[in-house]
């Protein structure tokens, strides 16, 4: 065989293989559009899939987010609430101090507040919130900001104190008539009744009188106020008068009230 036709068996063997290739490639481009025809449907599917995943994850963690804003702004508000509430209530026990020294009273007695924090009313007590701890004892006269005698201290605990009413039908003590020497006696009935008793016959008094104490058997001190009289009743048998006392505090509104811890 000659150069010339080894060349030519070469040439046609090179240019064989570069047809080989070409081919290959061609096929495999067609191969690979083929597949990707085919699977461009599942593979948008799986996308939209993906992306639907992805703001869902991102949904709910914003709404996680939003539960955390939501618990913070409730702290926030409860906070607020509570210190809205801690207002209120020095503003309160501004007003009832203002109330007394408005009054005078504590020119007249060395007093200390109390918080009510129970009634019971069918025994005619109250519970206050100091005790031993505040000094206070057995005897101490109750009163509220307006100058109004509420009882005494009956029973003390360290940090408690429980006050006879003086409607209670232990309670006695002295009164008189405001403005007017008329004197009698003020018992309690019980259930928050109370009444003026042993008044002499002879002494004028009417509906709408009102009867402070007196500092006669110093149980309180005089001039303060304890009710106002509702009904007299008279007996043309009896040396005495008597009548029935309406109380000047109402329980129901009763939140501070003021111990007198010394008094002459």
């Amino acid at each position: 065989m000659t150069k010339f036709s080894q060349l030519k068996s070469k040439i046609l063997i090179i240019l064989v293989i570069l047809l080989c290739i070409f081919s290959l490639n061609f096929f495999q481009k067609e191969i690979k559009s083929l597949f990707y025809f085919i699977s461009s449907p599942i593979q948008k599917t799986f996308w939209q899939v993906g992306n639907s995943i992805a703001d869902f994850s991102k949904t709910i963690f914003e709404i996680k987010n939003l539960k955390k804003d939501i618990e913070l702004f409730k702290v926030k508000n409860q906070e607020l609430l509570f210190e809205n509430v801690q207002l209120k209530e020095l503003k309160r026990e501004n007003e009832i101090l203002r109330k007394v020294l408005n009054l005078g009273l504590q020119n007249d007695f060395k007093l200390d507040m109390a918080e009510v924090i129970a009634r019971d009313v069918f025994q005619d007590f109250i519970l206050i919130n100091k005790g031993k701890n505040s000094n206070f004892a057995s005897g101490m006269p109750v009163l509220t900001e307006g100058k109004i005698i509420l009882g005494k201290i009956f029973e003390v605990y360290d940090n408690f104190s429980k006050v006879m009413l003086i409607s209670d039908k232990l309670s006695s003590f002295d009164a008189k008539i405001s403005e007017k020497d008329i004197y009698g006696i003020v018992k309690g009935e019980g259930n928050l009744s109370i009444i003026f008793d042993l008044i002499p016959q002879d002494k004028e008094i009417k509906n709408g009188d009102l009867v402070v104490t007196s500092s006669l058997g110093g149980i309180f001190p005089k001039g303060l106020l304890v009710g106002e009289i509702k009904e007299v009743k008279k007996s043309d048998i009896k040396p005495y008068q008597k009548a029935v006392l309406t109380p000047l505090f109402n329980l129901n509104d009763l939140e501070m009230v003021f111990i007198i811890t010394n008094f002459k």
